[in-house]
């Protein structure tokens, strides 16, 4: 997996220190790799660098990356540096998996669920476009991804992604991929639909599953939320 983790575009400077900017750049790849059920191997990071930034800011750069690195057991073999008018980062993930898990096995009458709480990462980032601060602890600085409870429950789930774009977004990836639609349960407000640097894991399953895949997520301490079923047709936001 490979993605751009780019200043002014994914964050601005003021809102994150450098460390908390290469952790989250690095987490976002692992994500992926997580959700296609592979565990992360390696990685390969192309740093743009700001010719003001001084040998301490390197140092925070690399503590981040170190620390991604480090909490999820993947080294890092190479890449590329060059000078740039900002901090932009581009990293690979390159991970490894016997049993993939992919966009398109969503099947007709698979329930759909989502981990954790949405909704967070968009209040959040309002505050910082307000100037307000935010806490260090808030998931749209530091995910907070769950790959325990995936990989133990990966063998009853037939589709998986995170939700990186918002859920009602990745929803229509999955209508497409899988060629299904959605019936909701309940209603879904948009504060919760459209928040996205989420990075909680969106998967779908067969409901004679269910309490295996309950027993896990308790297990892990892990909220699961069951929102809708695949029926026939597609779906758009």
């Amino acid at each position: 997996s490979m993605d751009a983790f780019f200043e002014n575009v994914h964050f601005k400077r003021q809102w994150m220190s450098l460390k908390q900017i290469a952790y989250k750049s690095m987490i976002v790849n692992i994500s992926d790799a997580i959700v296609m059920n592979a565990k992360p191997k390696f990685a390969l990071l192309t740093v743009a660098i700001p010719k003001s930034y001084s040998n301490e800011d390197l140092k925070d750069l690399a503590k981040g990356f170190k620390k991604a690195a480090r909490e999820f057991n993947l080294e890092i073999i190479g890449g590329d540096t060059i000078a740039n008018e900002k901090l932009d980062i581009s990293v690979t993930i390159i991970g490894e998996t016997k049993k993939p898990i992919y966009r398109s096995g969503v099947k007709k009458d698979d329930l759909l669920c989502y981990t954790g709480d949405l909704g967070t990462c968009k209040r959040d980032l309002q505050r910082l476009f307000d100037e307000k601060k935010i806490s260090k602890k808030s998931k749209f600085i530091k995910p907070k991804l769950k790959p325990k409870f995936f990989y133990e429950a990966s063998k009853y789930i037939n589709a998986s992604m995170d939700i990186s774009d918002g859920l009602f977004f990745e929803l229509e990836r999955f209508s497409k991929e899988s060629k299904v639609g959605f019936e909701f349960f309940d209603f879904i407000d948009d504060d919760i639909g459209t928040s996205g640097e989420e990075y909680e894991i969106l998967f779908s399953f067969d409901k004679k599953n269910l309490n295996k895949i309950e027993k896990i997520a308790k297990k892990h301490g892990v909220k699961l939320n069951i929102f809708a079923k695949a029926v026939k047709g597609k779906y758009r936001t």
